[in-house]
């Protein structure tokens, strides 16, 4: 193969026809993505550079890929990463690779803190009642009247002759001299205003910048009055806090914090010391810091400070949850290559569940979000267990696929162990 001329297109129709005959059910995509994988190109780009040959380092790469693909490797653990929301993930065999399901169960958790707890409406823009507005409105009712005395000047000045003129003298409301004076006087008005406006921001007197919750953005240094600090705490919502148990790659935490970055902090658990050093890994990747999502390797909420108990607005999990049954009749590609410490859920798919639910009135607070994905036979049962557990408005949300996925609810009454 690698005395060969491999040309981008080459590769990519015999990657194609390989693994087709292999039994591939997306042959050509999975062949676009290892061709990026091995070039660094994105897909886009190979259909640009289809005549350009692969070099030695990339034909072996690209070998190596397609064996791999070949007996069933996720396409994810060979390329060693994925897309997620907003986010790319780094993927590594002995994690779970993230599912197009659990980007919805972030959406679910973003619905609810923007509804409550970032407090949407603190976005909506008030004007600030600040010390140079009533200069500002003087200037500008002046410059309307200046603009009126001068369009009826011109209007009586048209309908003037010379002669008229000339009797009437320069200083009469409605000569041409009398408009051209208010021209000149516009012009210095104008000018006048100008270097106003540059000395107002000279002085930083501008009205600060804000985000979409109404916080001033950082770095926009201005000198403020009272009022206007209060105005800004008033409207300033609190950082929402958030526990995810079971992280995996991270991409539930990562995505939150990244969307709503300075607004949401994470805490973050894994029993797998792969998953925690590979969220971390991630974590860095998208420059996010330690204090923005923290990673804990513990068994569920173990590593949880008692202090923090009762602290958190939601708790979120993708726990393992498949039924020992149905893990027999999982995909060659799952079953065989995914950890099955990330899958099994127990004979019904919640035994995980179920101590969520028990730890979830001790971690949140009152209103706290609790809300998990799980195996879609078993969300009529969870939103039982739920009720039974005395948390109040309990729903399903269903999947793309239109599939029950994903039970929420809300704890109405946090306890406190003794």
């Amino acid at each position: 193969m690698a005395n060969e001329i491999w040309t981008i297109k080459r590769c990519l129709e015999w990657t194609k026809e390989y693994l087709a005959e292999r039994g591939e059910e997306h042959p050509r995509l999975s062949a676009e993505w290892l061709l990026c994988a091995a070039t660094g190109l994105a897909r886009i780009d190979l259909y640009m550079r289809m005549d350009e040959m692969l070099d030695a380092t990339q034909l072996e790469t690209m070998h190596a890929a397609v064996v791999r693909r070949a007996k069933g490797e996720p396409l994810q653990y060979i390329t060693g990463s994925t897309q997620f929301r907003m986010i790319d993930v780094a993927c590594a065999p002995g994690v779970l690779i993230p599912r197009p399901e659990t980007e919805m169960l972030v959406e679910e958790v973003l619905n609810y803190l923007d509804a409550e707890v970032l407090s949407p409406e603190a976005a909506t823009r008030q004007r600030a009642e600040l010390p140079w507005n009533d200069e500002v409105e003087q200037a500008r009712k002046a410059e309307a009247a200046l603009a009126d005395e001068r369009a009826t000047a011109e209007r009586r000045a048209e309908n003037l002759t010379a002669a008229d003129e000339a009797a009437l003298g320069g200083d009469v409301l409605g000569s041409r001299a009398y408009a051209e004076e208010l021209a000149d006087r516009e012009a210095e008005e104008a000018a006048a205003q100008a270097e106003e406006a540059e000395a107002a921001e000279a002085e930083e007197l501008a009205e600060p910048e804000l985000d979409e919750y109404g916080i001033a953005i950082e770095g926009a240094d201005q000198e403020t009055t009272p009022a206007q600090d209060a105005a800004v705490d008033a409207a300033d919502p609190r950082v929402a806090r958030v526990l995810e148990v079971g992280c995996g790659t991270g991409c539930i935490s990562l995505s939150l914090a990244w969307e709503r970055r300075g607004h949401v902090t994470c805490t973050a658990t894994d029993i797998e010391p792969r998953a925690i050093d590979l969220a971390t890994k991630n974590r860095d990747a998208l420059g996010l810091t330690s204090d923005e999502v923290a990673f804990s390797l513990t068994n569920l909420v173990s590593s949880i400070p008692r202090e923090e108990w009762g602290t958190f607005d939601v708790l979120v999990s993708n726990p393992p949850y498949i039924p020992t049954d149905v893990m027999r009749s999982l995909p060659h590609e799952v079953k065989d290559f995914e950890p099955d410490l990330a899958l099994e859920g127990g004979a019904d798919g919640l035994d995980i569940f179920r101590r969520l639910l028990n730890a979830a009135p001790y971690m949140l607070r009152a209103g706290g979000l609790f809300a998990c994905e799980l195996y879609e036979g078993a969300l009529d049962a969870a939103a039982e267990l739920c009720r039974q557990a005395g948390l109040s408005d309990v729903r399903i949300v269903r999947d793309l696929t239109d599939r029950p996925r994903i039970v929420r609810a809300i704890v109405t009454e946090p306890k406190q162990r003794q």
